[in-house]
């Protein structure tokens, strides 16, 4: 009877540290983030009338490349199409596609 007992016990905490194995495991793959709620209405930054600092919350846009967004804009004016920011030293068609659903020329 006690060796049931004991079997038993053993078994349940294998599974309760499975499970808790598990549980950590995706916390430790998505980086313990809680990944925000999807907005029913998503705000596109407007290139043309951007400053830096909004610039950088763009991924991938640091602080040196958004200076250069903003200087190519006042030398070249307005972005007529959200793919000439790509003229931007800095911003290939990978950085282009990362940012391309978060911004607007209007």
């Amino acid at each position: 009877m006690r060796i049931r007992y004991t079997f038993w016990i053993t078994l349940m905490l294998i599974g309760m540290v499975g499970m808790w194995g598990m549980a950590y495991g995706a916390s430790a793959q998505s980086g313990g983030k809680k990944t925000p709620a999807p907005t029913q209405k998503t705000v596109k930054l407007n290139i043309n009338k951007a400053s830096v600092q909004d610039l950088t919350r763009l991924p991938g846009i640091g602080p040196r490349t958004a200076e250069r967004i903003v200087t190519y804009r006042k030398e070249h004016g307005p972005f007529k199409r959200i793919e000439e920011i790509m003229n931007v030293r800095g911003i290939g068609r990978k950085k282009f596609e990362r940012i391309k659903s978060m911004i607007t020329v209007r």
